[in-house]
């Protein structure tokens, strides 16, 4: 099963989310703080912290650790807070 990542193709196994997805592909970060641009990926892992935000299938703020990645997903890095005005 795979899913894209800013245009790249992830492999992902059946039930897994999409940040242990990116974190077995070898990524650590994903967005981009508001203030400062600074690298964020999985911290806590359980949907607490919110460190992990992408994009997905254009859905800004969705939890990367608790999202599942599907097949034909598109995931992308998201800027700062997100897009609000695009939020469902």
């Amino acid at each position: 099963m795979s899913f894209s990542f800013d245009g790249k193709e992830i492999t992902a196994e059946p039930g897994q989310s999409v940040g242990a997805a990116l974190i077995a592909a070898g990524y650590r970060s994903w967005r981009t703080t508001r203030h400062g641009g600074a690298p964020r990926g999985v911290f806590c892992g359980i949907g607490v912290c919110f460190d992990c935000l992408v994009v997905v299938n254009g859905r800004p703020n969705e939890r990367a650790c608790l999202t599942e990645a599907h097949p034909g997903d598109d995931v992308r890095s998201q800027e700062g807070a997100g897009r609000g005005d695009l939020a469902c």
